[in-house]
This record gives C-alpha cells, structure tokens and sequence, in this order.
C-alpha cells in the first residue's frame, strides 16, 4: 500500500518528530458560530432587509394621505426606505472590523444611530432633488422631522428585538450541533479504538515488531483527536487517515489495496480534525472486512471550479442476502454533522451506490 507524499511535520511523517499540533490559529470548529454582525451580511439578511423596508413603505403609504397618488407616494417612500436601509448596513459594514470585540449592546446603540444619521440625510436630500414631488413646507419641516425621528426609533427598536432573537435561535442551535457532533464522535472513537487494540492483541506475541508500528500510528490519530486543533489543513488530514489505513494493512495485509489520488499541491483548506477518517473507516468495515477476497479503496481528491475541493471514497461492496443492513449508520452521520457545521451547511456528503461499488462524495468549499 503506497500512500500520499506527507512532510515530515505533518502528522502522518516519522514518528519521532512527531508532535501535538499547534491550535489552529482560527476559531474550533465548537465556537464557529461567528459575531453577531456576520449573519447581516449573508444574502438571506439582505434580502430580509430588503423586504422588511418595502413592507414598511407600504404601512406608511397606507396611513398617510397621498395628493398626488398612491403609487407615486409607495415609489417615493420605496426609495427613501431602501437607501436608508441600505445605508444603515454599509455603514455597519465599513465599521465591522472595528466593531469585531465590541459588546452586543453598544454595537446595537450604533446601528440604532446609524439608522437615525442615514434616515435624516435620506430625508434632507429628497427635500433637496425630489423637487415638487417631496417638498416638505418650511412650517412643517421640524413636525415631520420629529415624525421620522418617532419611526426611526420605532421601527429601529423592533428591528433589534427580532435580530436579537433571531442570534439566540442560531446561537441554540449551534449547542445542539455541537451535542449532536459530541455524541456522534463518542460513537465513532470508541469503536476504532476497540478494533485497533484487539488487531494489536493478536500481533504482538507472532509479530512483535508490527504491534510496536501499529500503538504509535493508534497513538499519533488520538493525540490529533483528543489533545490537538480542532481544525487543520486538509494534506494533514489525509496523514492522519494513511496512519489509520496503515494500521488496517496490518489487520488486512494484501486484502486492503489503495488508490490515492491525490493533487500535487493539496489544496489549502481547512477541515475539522478526523472528519474524513470515518469514511474511509467505513469503507474498510462496510466493504473490504465483509470480502474474503478484499479489494481496492479509492480516494480521489479534486479542485472544483469556484476554488473548493471535491473528495471522493469508494469502496467495493459485498454480495449480502437481500434485507441484510449494509452500515454506514456512524461515519456518514459523524462526517456530515462535521462538515455542515465547519461551512455553515455550504459543504456536503453525499453516499450512491452503483456497479458493484459505494461511493462517498465530499464538497469542502473554498476558504471564507
């Protein structure tokens, strides 16, 4: 079995060099839940805010008089609300990386004067080019500036109740994520730890020299999982699996063949740490273990158009009697639950099987 080009820093390079991998200098995946200003500027917030700003023009298009029209006045107040909103999330754009460490509360106290400062600047330039169509009388102006500022403040305070409740919801459900991946990985670990050390039993008396090879391999993948960074490079992730399918050789010998092919560079993505190795765990389990005669892993590993990564695993499956459960009911859970969570549900694992053989499909997306 032939594996990938690994430094030897990396975590699949010789064991005496080997070390526990700094923390990533990025969030753990547990705490990717992002600040708060993040989720405004995803396209699903925009388009919220788009709508939410044309639903108020046409409340206030309702509740005033319209001399010239009511859809004059609704194309009118459409374009003073839009800017205003607009406005409002550039400014808070502009100031995102100042605001990175500030306080929830203070940040909501400068949306709110944003809010204010954009809707009277949006208010003074209509009055100034909109002409006839939006002339706002000299002994009327500090009565309607007054009654903008009342629904600014208005609009503005219900505005940060729904966005407060809306990160407490997303906050929610990032812990139940992160209890989800907990118990799914206390699954996964387990097991693998239980196959290794029994595969180490049955050498280390006939072949003492490969149960040696087999604990520092065991001992290299569980210092990753358990003492080292939540995330890593994607080239670190693939020595981590050839340390466990160098383990599964001495179990297997000439049944377990690997395919690699792999890119030259990898890639320079990040993963969650062993979110790939269940994979190819259950390919060997669900596959090559339940062949008498074995067969071929294939890990094929490509760059895509929009600069992510595709990653393809497959393995032979065995001829069962019909009814008979193939698995694949712990890794694929484990790696999904993983990955959604790493790329806030852009990534994917998607499972076929077809012509003999089961295949997993991972997209990682490129680097945010």
């Amino acid at each position: 079995m032939s594996g990938p080009p690994l430094p030897d820093d990396a975590p699949g390079g010789h064991h005496g060099a080997m070390t526990t991998p700094a923390p990533a200098s990025r969030a753990p995946v547990a705490a990717r839940s992002g600040a708060p200003l993040d989720s405004l500027w995803q396209g699903r917030a925009v388009i919220w805010v788009v709508l939410a700003a044309e639903g108020l023009a046409a409340v206030l298009t309702l509740a005033g008089e319209a001399p010239s029209g009511r859809w004059i006045r609704f194309g009118l107040l459409s374009l003073m609300v839009q800017w205003v909103a607009l406005l409002t999330l550039g400014g808070l754009y502009l100031l995102r990386e100042r605001l990175r460490d500030t306080r929830p509360q203070r940040i909501a106290w400068l949306a709110l004067g944003l809010l204010l400062m954009s809707s009277w600047s949006v208010l003074g330039v209509s009055d100034l080019l909109l002409g006839e169509l939006w002339r706002i009388p000299a002994s009327a102006r500090w009565d309607v500036f007054l009654r903008v500022t009342g629904i600014v403040l208005v609009v503005g305070w219900l505005a940060l109740a729904a966005f407060q409740n809306h990160w407490r919801l997303r906050q929610l459900a990032v812990r139940a994520k992160q209890a989800e991946l907990a118990a799914l990985q206390a699954r996964v670990r387990p097991h693998f730890l239980f196959n290794t050390l029994n595969t180490g039993a049955a050498l280390v008396h006939h072949r003492p020299d490969e149960a040696e090879e087999l604990l520092l391999d065991l001992a290299d993948l569980f210092r990753a999982a358990l003492g080292g960074a939540r995330e890593i490079p994607l080239r670190e992730e693939f020595a981590l699996i050839e340390r466990y399918l160098e383990i599964e050789s001495l179990r297997f010998r000439e049944r377990l063949r690997v395919r690699w092919r792999l890119p030259e560079p990898m890639p320079e993505i990040l993963v969650p740490t062993l979110s790939l190795q269940p994979l190819v765990e259950n390919a060997i389990k669900h596959g090559i273990e339940r062949i008498p005669s074995g067969g071929d892993i294939d890990i094929h590993v490509q760059g895509d158009d929009a600069g992510g990564v595709i990653i393809a695993i497959s393995n032979p499956m065995p001829a069962e009697p019909a009814g008979h459960s193939t698995g694949h009911n712990v890794g694929l859970p484990a790696s999904l639950a993983q990955i959604e969570a790493y790329t806030e549900g852009r990534g994917s694992v998607e499972a076929t099987a077809g012509d003999g053989r089961f295949l997993v499909t991972v997209k990682l997306p490129a680097k945010a």
